[in-house]
């Protein structure tokens, strides 16, 4: 959470009566259960998730000819959604406010943020840095009394920090040393032992430069990592240009990494896991991967960690959609995609899959993204737009709910990974935009 990076980002580049929707209605009786550059001003904790949006040859009325007849975007191959179909979230009743923090005006100064929640349920709460504070202090607020236990100097300094595990027992944050952001970056992960109250420092001389703020932690305790492998390639005289001017770059080629694992013991264990991917996840029993991101997702992988057995699939993502978020939990994978732009129409997705690859159903709708922190069974989804269904949707993967739960969408990134796979972080905008308020609740 640097307010420098706005500037170095612009360089380059209360409640209504209840009415739930019945997703599980849409969805189809019978079905088997089993468990950005969307803005310009960015927080720090939520590097590890905004994307850049990609894009696609589309062309627009005057670009000799190409796309000069608007068309509605084609319909998702599953059962489908919008933001219309959302019930409203009433507080007491769907879910429960846990704590909230306004940082008032993130324009003029850095702020404090809520960066994660623990599974022992304390908030890893992030103070700057800021004026007169260089370095960021961290603490474990506890979100029923609010009360702060400020944790030593972690050594990380004004390095952007991304948590990968928050725990009982430790807090793993990466803070890669970034030499350049678009080849790679030094891994360094800094490690708070809770009972011992210190920090270790480490770093894998063995371990390649690695794409910052792309570490997963499996379930067998070693963090996973990208190493740029190939990127998609730009069209020969650029993208076509949206009427916004953002580039229209649906359809893109999509970017490979190589995968690698790395103890948080040992610093010599560096091991190359000899997979090229895109995007990789994990649930409790199985690791799953696309084939590329940031484009065309290609076939979705999964992987039994017991048996090892693997299978793959088409997710039937559409002709043009870019992968732009990927996460999984119990048998459901979620893809966020842009999939183009016809006239003034953005075909947004949110598609949830079996891991089987069974359609389940696929939020589409303009200025809607999702995000699914690891280990949670609720879906965040932003609705970044200028009308009346701006604010933050939830999807609850296990009850089949959509919901909504706020009415805006500050235009600050925030948030980080829950404790709980009910719980969900959403911020809203405060002080006409120029702050916002973060929210932790959990669905009931």
């Amino acid at each position: 959470m640097v307010n420098d990076l706005k500037d170095l980002l612009r360089a380059n580049v209360s409640a209504p009566p209840p009415d739930v929707l019945d997703v599980a209605a849409v969805v189809g009786a019978g079905r088997r259960r089993v468990r950005a550059r969307r803005r310009v001003r960015l927080s720090v904790a939520a590097l590890a998730t905004a994307a850049v949006v990609g894009g696609a040859a589309l062309g627009w009325p005057g670009d000799d000819g190409l796309g000069a007849e608007a068309a509605a975007p084609p319909a998702p191959e599953a059962p489908t959604i919008t933001l219309a179909d959302a019930g409203r979230a009433v507080e007491g009743r769907d879910y429960d406010v846990l704590t909230s923090y306004t940082n008032d005006d993130l324009d003029s100064d850095n702020g404090q943020y809520l960066d994660g929640v623990t599974d022992d349920g304390l908030v890893l709460f992030r103070d700057g840095p800021r004026r007169g504070l260089d370095e960021a202090r961290l603490a474990l607020l506890d979100p029923a009394t609010g009360e702060k236990d400020w944790l030593p100097d972690s050594g990380i300094g004004s390095a952007q920090a991304q948590p990968v595990a928050l725990t009982r027992d430790r807090l793993v944050l990466l803070a890669p040393v970034d030499d350049d952001a678009d080849e790679g970056a030094t891994l360094v992960a800094h490690v708070f032992d809770r009972d011992d109250r210190t920090w270790t420092r480490l770093t894998w001389p063995g371990a390649p430069e690695v794409s910052p703020f792309h570490g997963r932690l499996g379930p067998d305790g070693r963090l996973y990592v990208l190493a740029p492998a190939t990127q998609g390639a730009v069209p020969e005289g650029g993208w076509p240009t949206q009427p916004g001017g953002d580039a229209e770059d649906a359809d893109a080629e999509g970017d490979t990494y190589d995968l690698w694992s790395v103890s948080l013991t040992d610093p010599t264990d560096a091991r190359d896991e000899g997979l090229r991917v895109g995007d990789v996840a994990f649930t409790d029993a199985a690791m799953v991967w696309t084939d590329r991101t940031n484009g065309d997702p290609g076939r979705v992988h999964v992987r039994d960690l017991a048996s090892g057995e693997e299978h793959a699939f088409d997710p039937r993502t559409g002709e043009r959609c870019n992968l732009l978020g990927f996460g999984a939990t119990g048998d459901r994978i979620v893809l966020s995609q842009y999939c183009g732009t016809y006239g003034d129409v953005r075909d947004d997705r949110v598609q949830v899959v079996s891991t089987e690859g069974e359609q389940v159903v696929t939020l589409q709708d303009t200025g809607a993204e999702g995000w699914l922190p690891p280990g949670s069974d609720v879906v965040a989804v932003s609705a970044h737009r200028g009308d009346d269904r701006a604010g933050t949707y939830v999807y609850d993967l296990v009850g089949d709910r959509f919901l909504r739960v706020s009415d805006g969408v500050s235009s600050w990134s925030l948030g980080g990974p829950t404790g709980d796979p009910r719980q969900v972080m959403w911020h809203t905008p405060e002080n006409r935009g120029r702050g916002a308020t973060q929210w932790l609740g959990v669905l009931r």
